[in-house]
């Protein structure tokens, strides 16, 4: 953490837009696509799954077993430490790129989901968004005891490693009866284009851009790391190891995420507070 005092004095006193990754949400228990302990997997495309039954009976036996582990999941000191330099005021909104929701959980507000939620539910023929909670009690009533007791490794996504899908019963639309699909941008498909420039719109207006958790290896997150950088707006990124961006970013701290955010904060605040330029991030209790 040897760059957190400069990190730290980067972001005092400034408006601050935060970006963030998979990497937030592996203390919550969900894993990451790309992390040092990450293990190689292909997700379903949007083009698979909507290509037929077949592929939605898949795609939804594994993650209804996902489902049921991943919605237990609680925010981290990360997630708590970024909501409380929102309700602080250092931290005017954040984009995330994950789809867990954990942000909201944690009591952050300015919030774009860039990929979606998953504990939502789109039709695919007539756009009726419902919950996911609602359709997983109807699954459940459709397949009574499917998963239990198998031991799946869970993705970032909430998709489990389940094999013996062929008897799944799927749920269709309550309104239309079309087909389900959880409100997430899937691999292969494009993010809305008015949420893509309601985040430029917010990085443009920041003071510094604060990257958290992400290796940045996707264009989805990059590209709001090239927009700073153009727009000569500092950039300071948490994460472990390597990332795509780190020839853009002004303050690297090669750490993790939750110990890292939560001694920011707690400084942070402590200067909000007080309006003292003493407040030493590498003295703050994390809080």
């Amino acid at each position: 953490m040897h760059d957190l005092r400069a990190a730290f004095d980067l972001l005092a006193g400034r408006r601050v837009v935060v970006l963030t990754g998979a990497g937030l949400s592996t203390d919550s228990g969900i894993p990451d696509y790309r992390g040092p302990s990450a293990v190689p997997r292909q997700p379903m495309t949007h083009q698979e799954f909507v290509s037929g039954p077949a592929a939605q009976q898949r795609y939804w036996a594994r993650s209804h077993v996902g489902w049921a582990r991943m919605r237990q999941a609680q925010p981290n000191e990360g997630h708590l430490a970024l909501a409380r330099l929102e309700r602080s005021g250092a931290v005017a909104g954040l984009i995330t790129q994950n789809v867990d929701g954990l942000h909201g959980a944690a009591g952050s507000r300015t919030v774009i989901d860039l990929h979606g939620r998953i504990d939502e539910v789109v039709c695919l023929r007539c756009d009726e968004i419902t919950s996911r909670a609602t359709l997983h009690e109807r699954l459940t009533e459709h397949n009574p005891g499917f998963g239990a007791g198998v031991d799946a490794r869970i993705a970032p996504d909430g998709d489990a490693e389940v094999l013996d899908v062929e008897h799944f019963r799927l749920a269709s639309c309550l309104v239309c009866r079309g087909a389900l699909m959880p409100h997430v941008v899937f691999f292969g498909a494009n993010v809305p284009k008015d949420r893509v420039e309601r985040s430029y719109a917010m990085v443009e207006g920041a003071d510094v851009l604060l990257v958290a958790g992400t290796s940045l290896t996707v264009q989805s997150g990059l590209r709001f790391v090239r927009r700073a950088a153009r727009e000569a707006i500092p950039v300071v990124l948490v994460n472990r190891g390597p990332t795509r961006g780190d020839d853009l970013v002004t303050v690297k701290v090669d750490a993790g995420c939750s110990p890292t955010l939560s001694r920011l904060s707690a400084a942070l605040c402590g200067l909000e507070g007080s309006r003292s330029p003493r407040t030493d991030p590498d003295r703050a209790r994390t809080a």
